[in-house]
């Protein structure tokens, strides 16, 4: 069975599911979610997502980042996704949402109600290289340059996402 999203309005609320590629191909609002990640120093875990991703492969962006299942709730999928993207669990809380949208040069769409989660971690990584190219530790402040110099180099949800996280780690 292929996977599946679930269709939410603008108040996150369920209107039901729809395969994947489909509702990206349509451009459905969905829900998703963003996990980042710190160590004990305040670096922030990056991913270069994997060159054949459906869309911004070889961008980098947060720790790890998906859809919920049906049935599924945001924390319990972004423990899975996780876990099975970066190679490790911690625990994670919600900081805010936010709703975004991007075309993409492909046709496909992403219309997202996300949620995001933070985590702090310093153990052992273990990517999955289906998902991810590369990854590295950074600093908030060295991000923040980054991403005025070389927007390009990351996705666009944690370009939206990036200066709503760093207003609520009060940097």
């Amino acid at each position: 069975m292929e996977a599946q999203v679930i269709l939410v309005n603008e108040q996150d609320e369920v209107m039901g599911v729809m395969e994947k590629m489909e509702a990206h191909r349509k451009g459905l609002l969905h829900r998703a979610f963003s996990v980042f990640i710190l160590n004990d120093a305040g670096e922030m875990l990056l991913q270069q997502r994997a060159l054949d991703k459906y869309h911004s492969g070889g961008l980098w962006t947060n720790a790890c980042c998906s859809h919920p299942l049906p049935g599924e709730t945001v924390v319990q999928a972004a423990h899975r996704r996780l876990m099975e993207e970066m190679g490790f669990d911690c625990p994670l809380s919600e900081l805010f949402q936010f709703t975004y949208r991007t075309d993409f040069d492909n046709g496909l769409i992403e219309h997202e109600y996300d949620h995001v989660l933070i985590g702090t971690y310093n153990g052992t990584i273990n990517p999955n290289p289906q998902e991810v190219n590369d990854y590295r530790f950074i600093p908030v402040e060295t991000l923040t340059r980054l991403l005025q110099e070389q927007p390009a180099q990351f996705t666009s949800w944690f370009k939206l996402a990036i200066p709503k996280l760093i207003e609520h780690l009060g940097k």
